[in-house]
């Protein structure tokens, strides 16, 4: 005899009271995920806010009292602009994928540098003049004196100004001209050193003290290319629209180079009234002093 329709029901796993959770999904997995990156800090919005945190936070530039350049010094380098070009500071070109969390988060190598239009003296923005021939702290820079750049210590990692020959692999990614960047170490390739802007003086200024405040060349040791920024080729990043930078010397009809290469090397005012650029000899820019001013990022 056929079993009752009552008795097939009571049978059941289900109506005997017997529960089962809900497979999980993959909107579940994402929304979980989702909160744990959230709870450590990993997601991108918060990296990229970190970021700006620490790379924008302000650093005090050194204030000369004798007028001069010294090792030790932290400056900012800041390109006047030109026909295709605003003012602009040598930056670190860093972004969420530059982050390294060993030994502490900070800046990892290599890591690119770009013109940024903000002239704001800040962890991004600063570097120091850094002795490569044995010179003590403190003591004075000369014209063609071998010398290294370096971002400050901590979040922006210590790291030098580096350029080396151009090549397929290792180039500029606008311009495909010689790559400049930021990598660890002091060796041969971190060496610069400055000659006076104008070409007809540079013999009878070698060996001088080099002011602060100035227009100058800086010139890359092993290729002796200067270090320029390119108005033409435009980077974006998280920080704006900025310019590349490259090392690589740019002439005139008359053999001098244009102002792409025209570096100051500023310090602050000891008035405490920002950036003070002093005796430029571009008469649109002599005696201007630039205020340190937030680039609105």
């Amino acid at each position: 005899m056929c079993q009752p329709c009552d008795s097939l029901v009571t049978s059941c796993p289900m109506s005997a009271g017997i529960s089962s959770s809900p497979p999980a999904t993959p909107k579940r997995d994402k929304k979980k995920e989702y909160l744990e990156k959230k709870e450590r800090g990993e997601l991108s919005a918060q990296k990229v806010d970190f970021l700006k945190q620490n790379i924008l936070r302000p650093v005090d530039l050194t204030v000369t009292n004798d007028g001069q350049l010294h090792f030790g010094d932290v400056v900012m380098l800041v390109n006047m602009g030109g026909e295709k070009r605003q003012c602009s500071a040598l930056s670190i070109n860093a972004d969420i994928n530059s982050l390294t969390k060993t030994p502490s988060l900070a800046i990892q190598a290599p890591c690119g540098v770009s013109a940024g239009r903000g002239i704001q003296a800040c962890t991004r923005t600063a570097f120091i003049i850094t002795s490569v021939d044995g010179s003590q702290e403190g003591s004075t820079l000369h014209y063609e004196q071998s010398f290294a750049l370096k971002t400050t210590s901590g979040f922006a990692g210590g790291l030098f100004l580096t350029s080396d020959l151009q090549s397929f692999q290792k180039c500029a990614k606008k311009s495909r001209l010689q790559e400049v960047n930021l990598d660890h170490g002091g060796s041969f390739l971190s060496w610069w050193k400055i000659v006076h802007f104008d070409p007809q003086e540079r013999l009878e200024y070698e060996g001088q003290p080099i002011p602060a405040n100035v227009s100058v060349l800086i010139i890359h040791c092993k290729t002796n290319q200067a270090l320029a920024v390119l108005g033409d080729h435009i980077l974006w990043n998280m920080y704006d629209k900025e310019y590349e930078i490259t090392a690589r010397t740019f002439l005139d009809s008359h053999k001098a180079e244009q102002d792409s290469n025209h570096w100051i090397l500023c310090t602050s005012d000891p008035a405490g009234k920002g950036l003070v650029l002093l005796n430029h000899p571009q008469s649109a820019a002599n005696s201007k002093e630039l205020t340190q001013a937030n680039p609105g990022i």
